[in-house]
């Protein structure tokens, strides 16, 4: 009789899990083509990228493009722009969505809660094309908003579409118009774990409605608040691409161009492919080093945290 060695082992555990390890496949092999195997082109970071010479060919520059990140007073504006629209979102957007899950889940009519469930997800399932194409005809100088102003205030119509000071309300309020609803399904779903009979003891102790969220509903909420938070700010250097490629223009290009539309003019329209890359490469090494560290204080406070 032969030993049973470990591979053997593992052989027998892989047959007897085959059909599971068919259903994870297609996952894997996504992960695999369109998250790994690209990582390899972050070497174009690290060298004088030229299109004739080859991937292979292209000399070795070291840090050279991460210095000029610091040296371009350009990046530097372009980053604060994306950290300011980041911390807009998670003040003002983030909140919406636990007050929203509040709301609902206070909703004792489940054919009401499941409609304006429907309705406040709706807007998710839009494209950042449609989206924003309402924001101009609404806004643009002819619009609704300004025909408003114009006839009923008596005012002059505001150049909301390309004064530079409202391109970042106006990216919040679309964020919390689009995304606020579909936010909701992860802090509902932590609040139908909570225990009915919490609320029963509360109401025998005399807690009115306010109260009850108070004590129970957000004490509840807050490691899924947490660990929603710390996500959020992996994200904190990633403003999203199409919003804000969309809502640019001549006028407002000083105050909206962000991170990722600035790769995607050096990267694509200039050619300049390796410090485009090394742009993304910060980007991605400040979100991972925000993570840890968001990560660490929320165990510090006794919190799980992510991992």
């Amino acid at each position: 009789m032969k030993p049973d060695t470990s591979w053997s082992k593992f052989k027998r555990k892989l047959w007897r899990d085959r059909y599971l390890i068919l259903l994870l496949l297609p996952g894997v092999l996504f992960f695999l083509i369109y998250r790994y195997i690209p990582m390899a082109g972050l070497l174009l970071a690290f060298k004088d990228y030229s299109p004739f010479r080859g991937f292979a060919d292209s000399p070795w520059v070291g840090l050279k493009y991460f210095q000029l990140i610091f040296e371009d007073k350009e990046v530097v504006r372009v980053i604060w722009n994306t950290l300011q629209i980041s911390m807009l979102q998670i003040i003002f957007a983030f909140p919406i969505s636990i007050v929203l899950a509040l709301m609902l889940n206070e909703l004792r009519s489940q054919l009401l809660k499941r409609f304006l469930q429907s309705v406040v997800y709706m807007p998710h399932f839009l494209s950042w094309v449609v989206v924003v194409g309402i924001t101009v005809i609404f806004l643009r100088s002819e619009g609704l908003i300004n025909s408003f102003i114009g006839n009923v205030l008596g005012m002059n119509a505001l150049p909301f579409l390309t004064d530079p000071a409202w391109f970042k309300p106006l990216i919040v309020l679309q964020i919390i118009w689009k995304e606020s609803g579909w936010g909701t399904i992860i802090f509902l779903a932590a609040l139908s774990g909570i225990s009915p009979h919490l609320y029963e003891a509360a109401v025998m102790d005399g807690a009115n409605r306010w109260r009850q969220i108070w004590h129970i509903t957000l004490p509840a909420l807050k490691s899924t608040i947490i660990i929603m938070l710390i996500l959020r700010l992996g994200n904190v250097m990633d403003s999203g691409f199409e919003q804000i490629f969309l809502m640019l223009n001549p006028f407002n290009m000083e105050s909206g161009n962000v991170l990722d539309t600035f790769v995607y003019f050096k990267g694509i329209q200039q050619a300049n492919y390796s410090f485009a890359t090394a742009v993304g490469l910060f980007k991605g090494i400040i979100g991972l080093i925000l993570v840890v560290m968001a990560n660490r204080l929320a165990k510090r406070f006794g919190e799980e945290g992510l991992y």
